[in-house]
């Protein structure tokens, strides 16, 4: 298959095999997409298993990541801060810990979650 038959047929959206999108991909220059810090986590991670290819559409996949990473923190964060154990004491250094914990603890909860599975709706 000529490569103006390749983009053809991606133009009229048929299905390629893997050898064509591999060409596909080297015809086409790509795109430069910026993440955040989830987004990027999340290619990596799928780039490292080999799935990264076969998302449709990776950037929108990657930026709903990042959103959704977000979102998470935020209801994360109001949930945990309530605990007593995140609470605030008024001992700058201890404060300091608490916050530090509920991040990580925050944190460690997006990276199961959210970016090290390889569930790709």
């Amino acid at each position: 298959m000529t490569d103006k038959k390749l983009l053809a047929k991606t133009e009229r959206n048929e299905g390629l095999t893997i050898d064509e999108i591999k060409r596909y991909q080297q015809l086409v220059k790509p795109q430069k997409h910026v993440y955040g810090k989830y987004g990027t986590l999340k290619h990596k991670y799928l780039e490292d298993k080999g799935l990264d290819w076969t998302i449709a559409d990776l950037p929108a996949y990657l930026h709903g990541v990042d959103k959704q990473a977000e979102d998470m923190y935020n209801v994360l964060y109001a949930k945990l801060s309530l605990s007593p154990q995140y609470k605030r004491t008024g001992e700058f250094m201890e404060d300091y810990r608490r916050r530090t914990a509920l991040q990580h603890a925050i944190e460690e909860e997006i990276l199961s979650e959210l970016i090290y599975t390889e569930e790709v709706v």
